[in-house]
């Protein structure tokens, strides 16, 4: 017999089981993305940033032990009636936008087309 939709065969619950979060963050990976991110931590802030993680791992460890066999997969929020279903969401309606020529005459910098901005990003 097959398993209804959204719930999990018994070989499939022990293998979650199985699965707990035990993986835990550590400074090394920290390092590595904060590398990534290019970003520049101090030992002290790498120290809080693996606590922190960690933490949020631990929490999810948490959440992954709810019975949610009962809950009805979404594939979004809006789908839920409290949010208002489909019908939350406003009509596509055309407006009109902002006079390009008047929003331009208030930048500091443009070439009419666009805004100009600093270079922030460099490589």
């Amino acid at each position: 017999m097959r398993p209804k939709a959204g719930t999990l065969s018994e070989g499939q619950n022990n293998a979650r089981d199985c699965l707990k979060m035990t993986v835990k963050v550590t400074t090394e990976e920290v390092d590595r993305v904060a590398e990534l991110a290019h970003l520049k931590l101090s030992a002290d802030e790498t120290g809080s940033m693996v606590h922190d993680l960690n933490a949020i791992l631990d929490y999810v460890a948490q959440l992954d032990e709810l019975d949610t066999s009962s809950v009805v997969p979404l594939a979004q929020v809006s789908e839920l009636a409290a949010a208002g279903g489909t019908s939350s969401l406003r009509a596509d309606e055309l407006k009109p936008s902002l006079n390009r020529a008047e929003v331009m005459s208030q930048a500091p910098e443009t070439n009419q087309a666009f805004f100009k901005v600093p270079k922030v990003i460099e490589r």
